[in-house]
């Protein structure tokens, strides 16, 4: 047995749109995440620069589960 094919890591079900949506999730994810430990720690004093980290935490995380759902590079 193929762990692919088991787990469905190759290539998840309807292509495209499922590989928006879980990188959406992960971004999701991460910006939540980056504004709760920002709040925690109290490391940003103004929420605009709290948010900017959030958004690019979200931009990176999202383009790069991105990356590694269809892979940097093509089979040969």
């Amino acid at each position: 047995m193929d762990r692919n094919d088991i787990l469905n890591l190759s290539d998840p079900p309807d292509g495209w749109r499922d590989k928006i949506i879980n990188a959406g999730i992960v971004a999701g994810f991460n910006f939540f995440g980056t504004l709760a430990a920002l709040g925690a720690t109290q490391a940003a004093k103004d929420p605009t620069v709290a948010l900017y980290a959030a958004g690019i935490a979200a931009g990176v995380s999202f383009f790069g589960s991105l990356i590694a759902q269809l892979g940097l590079k093509k089979a040969e």
